[in-house]
């Protein structure tokens, strides 16, 4: 299959495609044969870091820190136990990616009809808004506490990041992971030292690596807050549908010869070793955010944990643990890093959530525009909600505008819960068969039973998760009408999640039948 530009004068902005995924980037970073193993892992690096971007986006921020306020240290095991799931379905992706030359939206819909198709594409966008009005208000907020614009201004400012992008699809895709790179360590840095001043107990930290049964325990409640809720909080956080077709598509950006085996193999096993790194990287982003919220503020002083709030409490003496911390807080540098560190975040995930939309939209209905204009009509899809909701609390003082700004992005990701399933259930299954990854790559048995084990706990805490997540999104918090309302619409979205779940995997079967009986036919 030849490369071409598909962005030509002559063609008009949405046109029909089917062809590689993310074609202008498709094989055209070349690494090294036959050299030593650091030289081509460097060659490999920075898929992984564009998926990673995913795990400590600002969705992430307020319930690692609040987990901490609440708990302590004893959810560290959830965001352990969330990262190894990550490295696991990541390695997956990467694998269908470049064994298949087909990232995860081609792969499934090659195996279901153009129904279904359409169907998984709207639920997978939905979810990539979710994720894009929290960049959207992480971003917007990042600028008005560094530089004091006004949020409705800085709503609007986000939709220029636009001009980044055309920026950075100019000077290549080596240029893009590099940026993504940089902004990660920028993060890492701002946490690191924050966390360094702080000097957190180390051996509470290390003992809350070990789950115990209190870890996923409905009682007690603090702060509105119980275990069970807040390592919900944290895996649907963590763990996001979108990284996974990402991460199927940038791996494919390496060239390598498809007609050897043994070139293939070590594709695979490179990228596995550029996203474990990446994503160990995020783990200690999101371990970090955890301590901040135990040992960097007083127990129970964070009482708004939005980003307005933790703000504020960085450069408050009264929520610090130590006279150390509220030496540098006084300066305002502890707070001013925590911004930049938030609009690093924000630019971060821009990027990747541009190119997964790529993906989806060419992956399930065939269709593809410019990434520009990709950018502009989903940045403003995202902006819509938030601006309404700053035009609406706008009148009613900073505290209800925080407020709802807060809930505006906690409930996004209510979409993220349902959307899941449909993307690391179809991964699985792919990966796990013969026809599709031949026997060379196919899972192996231990890979498949952690797998299985991991998709069942996701998806099962997702929906047990959903009841909650809708009750928050209705605003029910006493009994009543509201609250059974709530409920009754959870259960029905869990019902519907269930009924298209089972259509998928049914198509999902047959494809994979029709395509193992083609090639007996074809030898």
């Amino acid at each position: 299959m030849t490369k071409k530009n598909h962005y030509s004068k002559n063609q008009p902005l949405l046109h029909a495609s089917s062809g590689l995924s993310l074609e202008e980037v498709n094989g055209t970073v070349a690494v090294p044969k036959g050299k030593g193993f650091w030289r081509t892992l460097l060659a490999y690096s920075g898929p992984g870091a564009l998926v990673a971007v995913g795990y400590m986006d600002p969705g992430n921020w307020s319930t690692s820190i609040t987990g901490g306020q609440n708990f302590q240290y004893m959810l560290m095991s959830v965001i352990l136990m969330s990262s190894l799931i990550a490295m696991l379905l990541q390695y997956m992706a990467a694998k269908l990616g470049i064994v298949t030359q087909m990232d995860l939206a081609q792969a499934i819909r090659a195996r279901t009809s153009k129904k279904l198709g359409i169907i998984l594409w709207i639920l997978t966008e939905l979810a990539i808004m979710a994720t894009d009005i929290a960049e959207v208000i992480g971003a917007a907020i990042a600028l008005y506490l560094l530089f004091n614009i006004p949020l409705v201004i800085a709503v609007f400012i986000t939709v220029f990041d636009v001009l980044l992008l055309l920026l950075l699809t100019k000077v290549g895709f080596r240029k893009i992971e590099a940026l993504v790179v940089s902004l990660i360590f920028v993060i890492l840095f701002v946490f690191v030292y924050q966390v360094a001043l702080s000097n957190p107990s180390w051996g509470a930290l290390l003992e809350g690596f070990i789950p115990t049964t209190q870890t996923f325990a409905s009682s007690p409640a603090i702060g509105g807050q119980t275990p069970l809720t807040g390592s919900l909080g944290i895996i649907g956080a963590t763990v996001m549908p979108h990284n996974l077709y990402l991460h199927s598509a940038v791996s494919q950006t390496r060239k390598i010869d498809h007609n050897d085996p043994k070139n293939v193999a070590e594709a695979v096993r490179f990228s596995t070793w550029d996203s474990n790194i990446q994503l160990t990287l995020a783990f200690f982003v999101n371990a970090l955010l955890l301590v901040m919220g135990v040992a960097v503020f007083k127990t129970g002083t964070v009482k708004d944990p939005s980003f307005f709030g933790l703000y504020q409490a960085l450069s408050d003496p009264s929520t610090l643990s130590n006279g150390f911390l509220i030496a540098v807080a006084k300066s305002g540098l502890l707070s001013t890093l925590f911004a930049v560190a938030l609009l690093a975040s924000g630019q971060n995930s821009t990027i990747t959530g541009t190119l997964t939309g790529q993906v989806i939209m060419e992956g399930f209905i065939h269709l593809r525009m410019p990434i520009w204009l990709r950018r502009l009509v989903t940045r403003l899809l995202s902006v819509l909600p938030v601006l309404i909701c700053v035009l609406l609390t706008s009148g009613k003082g900073p505290l209800q505008e925080h407020e709802a700004l807060n809930n505006l992005m906690n409930n996004s990701q209510v979409f993220l819960a349902f959307a899941l399933p449909f993307s690391i259930i179809p991964l699985l299954m792919m990966t796990d068969s013969q026809a599709e990854m031949g026997q060379t790559f196919k899972n192996s048995m231990i890979i498949k039973g952690f797998g299985w084990l991991s998709v069942i706990a996701l998806t099962g805490l997702d929906l047990i998760g959903l009841p909650g997540q809708v009750e928050e999104f209705f605003g029910a918090t006493t009994a009543g009408f509201t609250m059974l309302w709530a409920d009754i619409t959870a259960y029905a979205i869990i019902i519907l999640v269930l009924a298209l779940l089972a259509w998928t995997i049914i198509e999902l079967h047959r494809g994979n039948q029709r395509l193992a009986a083609e090639r007996l036919s074809t030898h």
